[in-house]
Parts: C-alpha cells; sequence; structure tokens
C-alpha cells in the first residue's frame, strides 16, 4: 500500500490564470519550475532511488490525477494539486509494479 503526502505549502502552487494570450504557456513554464521545486525539494530531504521525482498520471473525470514519486520502496507518492487538483480514488492500494507499469506506459505514449 502506498503512503500519500500533500506537496509542502513552502512551494506554490501555480494558478492557472485565464488572463493575456500567452496564458497557456506562462502556465506550463510555472508548472515546469514547480515540478523542479517539488522534486528538489524531495532529493534534499533525502530521498533518491529509482523514479524519484517522476511525475505519474491516472486519468480522472476531465483531466489527470497526478502524483510525484517520493520513493519506490517503500511506495510513497505526493499529491500534486495542479488544475482541478484530481485525486485516484486508489491510489492508496497501488504497488511500486503500478507505478513501474503507469510511467513505463507513459513514456511509451511519448515518444
Amino acid at each position: 500500500m502506498a503512503t500519500i503526502y500533500s506537496a509542502p505549502k513552502s512551494i506554490a502552487i501555480p494558478s492557472f490564470n485565464y488572463i493575456g494570450k500567452n496564458f497557456r504557456k506562462n502556465y506550463e513554464k510555472a508548472e515546469e519550475k514547480y515540478l523542479a521545486d517539488l522534486k528538489k525539494y524531495i532529493l534534499d530531504s533525502g530521498y533518491s532511488g529509482k523514479n524519484v521525482g517522476e511525475v505519474v498520471r491516472f486519468p480522472a473525470a476531465d483531466g489527470y490525477a497526478q502524483y510525484m514519486v517520493v520513493s519506490m520502496t517503500p511506495l510513497r507518492l505526493m499529491h500534486l494539486e495542479l488544475i482541478d487538483g484530481w485525486h485516484y480514488p486508489h491510489a492508496k492500494n497501488l504497488k511500486p509494479t503500478d507505478i513501474q507499469a503507469q510511467l513505463d506506459y507513459q513514456n511509451l505514449c511519448n515518444k
């Protein structure tokens, strides 16, 4: 079973601002910075190993429930409150093999 954490409040969540003609590009840059800051936070906290800092996504409603891998053994995930902040209802029941399979699938789809 996985342990699910919230992201630290000290790292500001990017807001999806609908103002301006480059809002999507600006949001994507802010999201990339947020994810990099979270990964740095995790690594600075002493976590290391396979998939640490990777983002795993599960389809939810009109988007994705997103989690960052904190550790694979034991499985620890950090919930990402991006856009709608969807939660995956079975997140606590995930196993490291489920996370690896989902990451492999995501990598295959992104090629």
